[in-house]
This record gives structure tokens, C-alpha cells and sequence, in this order.
């Protein structure tokens, strides 16, 4: 990875701060991103210290802001020529309905409307930088994902953490597959994966009590966060994947995810809706 230029999105903590520091100790320039400084910082220097790459940077952004997203990419371009990965990692789950600044609910604008709109202002770079390879992380959760293409706020169907945490995975696949389709023949791969069931901080906040279980869950029978980095490892630097581009990934290798997630007019029209909503061109 020695000359290779990777940007992780939420690389502060969990999976993302793993995937970096695998990144960082195989020779590669990481770009952090994170949305708290001190705790950025933090996870910075210690990647540094432990993989010896003093190559890390961190750049900050609330990715719940479409405005933000565009300030991070410009930021980025200020510094770097090109960028060989991209990690779509970060993620969040809300207790309670939210919108973002720009109107979505936050679960979607977090988990998925951020990598769509990072990706494609990052793909100028991307491409001028072949063979380069976009992983976006989503999660077995997706299974019990829909899409209702109307309705990003959650006004017309009651909001449920789950729910909304379910369908921002799906639509992490859905745009997993269009990008590749969209990519055929340009060297740059996109692919997505299930880290496994981690225990993360993600369900450490207080949660209601008919989802107590899940953080139970978590500590006793997940993955730690360094084996759930593992796949998002594999997927940025085996030579095993190189070409490789619109799979689903568990455990380094490939599987089917939902058939609703393999339906196209559903991918097309997802990717139609989504480059209204931030503002850049259906086209790539």
C-alpha cells in the first residue's frame, strides 16, 4: 500500500479506527475522517504510534450535512492529487426521529446520503488515480430494509431506530451496485460488505428497553472491532478482489445480500432521487 492514498470516513473509533490503522501499518497514507477533534486526534497519534506511519491525516466533518460533505471534499482536493480508496465506514443510529440540516432523517443523511455524495465529488480523484477501489460498509441488517423512495423523512411511515437503521443499509447496497455499473471500464471498483455482528460503541448509548438486548447482544457474542475491520481490509488491499466491483462481502467473502437489493429500476431510480436531493449530476 506504500504510495497509496485511502480516506476513511468514521475512523475515530470501532471499525473505522481499525480499518485505518490496518491501512496505516500496511504503508498507505490514511485520510481520517471524524466528526470530534479531540477524539480524532486522539485515534490520529495512537494510529501513528502503533503502526509506526506517521502518513495519517485527519480531516473533521459532520457527515449529517451535505454542506459539510462538500467542505471535507474541498478540503481534500486542496491537498491531495489522488486518492487510491475510499471507505465509506461511518454510521450512526438515533433513538428518536431527527432531521438533519438539509431536511433528511438523520439515520439516512449519516449512513447513506453522506457516502453518496462523498463518493461521487471524490470520483475526479478516483478515477485519475487507477486502479482505485470504494468499499461501503453496510450490514446484514439490510435484509429487513426497504426503500420508499417518498419518504426520507419518515412521515409517512411511523420511525422506528431499527427501521430506518435497516433501510439506510439497503440503500448502501442498492447504491453499491448502481456505482459499479455506472464504473464498468474506468478501474475504479465498488463493493460492500457485513462486518459481522461488532461490539462497537454504535448501540452503546441508552437504549429503550425492548432493545436492551441488542447491546447485550453485542458484548457477548460479537466480533471485536479489530476482526470486524477484517473485511473492509481485504476488500481495500487484496489482490484477491482486484477487478472485483458490485459485490456483497461477509467474512472476506463474497455472498448474496437481499433480493430486493439485487432489483435494478430500484437501484436506478434510488441513485435518480438521491443526486436531486444533494445536488450533483445523475450522470458520472
Amino acid at each position: 500500500m506504500h504510495g497509496q492514498i485511502v480516506m476513511v470516513t468514521g475512523a475515530n473509533s470501532g471499525i473505522g479506527k481499525e480499518t485505518a490503522l490496518g491501512l496505516a501499518r500496511d504503508g498507505a497514507t490514511v485520510v481520517m475522517v471524524c466528526r470530534d477533534k479531540a477524539r480524532g486526534e486522539a485515534a490520529q497519534h495512537e494510529i501513528q504510534r502503533l503502526s509506526g506511519n506517521t502518513a495519517v491525516d485527519l480531516l473533521l466533518a459532520d457527515l449529517s450535512s451535505l454542506e459539510e460533505v462538500r467542505r471535507l471534499v474541498a478540503q481534500f482536493k486542496q491537498k491531495y492529487e489522488h486518492l487510491h480508496g475510499l471507505v465509506n465506514n461511518a454510521g450512526g443510529v438515533f433513538l428518536q426521529r431527527q432531521l438533519s440540516v438539509d431536511n433528511i432523517e438523520k439515520t439516512y443523511a449519516v449512513n447513506y446520503f453522506s457516502a453518496f455524495l462523498l463518493t461521487n465529488l471524490l470520483l475526479d480523484r478516483l478515477k485519475a488515480s487507477t486502479p482505485a477501489r470504494i468499499i461501503n460498509v453496510s450490514s446484514a441488517a439490510h435484509l429487513n430494509g426497504h426503500i420508499d423512495l417518498s419518504d426520507f423523512r419518515f412521515e409517512h411511515e411511523k420511525y422506528s431506530i431499527m427501521q430506518a437503521y435497516a433501510n439506510s443499509k439497503l440503500a448502501m447496497i442498492l447504491f453499491t451496485y448502481e456505482l459499479a455499473r455506472r464504473l464498468e471500464g474506468t478501474e475504479v471498483t465498488a463493493n460492500c460488505l457485513h462486518p459481522g455482528v461488532v461490539a462497537t460503541n454504535i448501540w452503546a448509548q441508552p437504549l429503550p428497553s425492548f432493545l436492551h438486548f441488542l447491546s447485550g447482544i453485542s458484548r457477548l457474542f460479537g466480533v471485536s472491532a479489530e476482526q470486524g475491520a477484517r473485511t473492509s481490509l481485504y476488500l481495500a488491499t487484496s489482490p484477491a478482489v482486484e477487478g472485483v466491483s458490485g459485490k456483497y462481502f461477509e467474512n472476506c467473502k463474497e455472498r448474496s445480500s437481499s433480493t430486493l437489493s439485487y432489483d435494478r429500476e430500484l437501484q436506478r431510480h434510488l441513485w435518480e432521487v438521491s443526486a436531486r436531493l444533494t445536488g450533483v449530476s445523475a450522470e458520472i
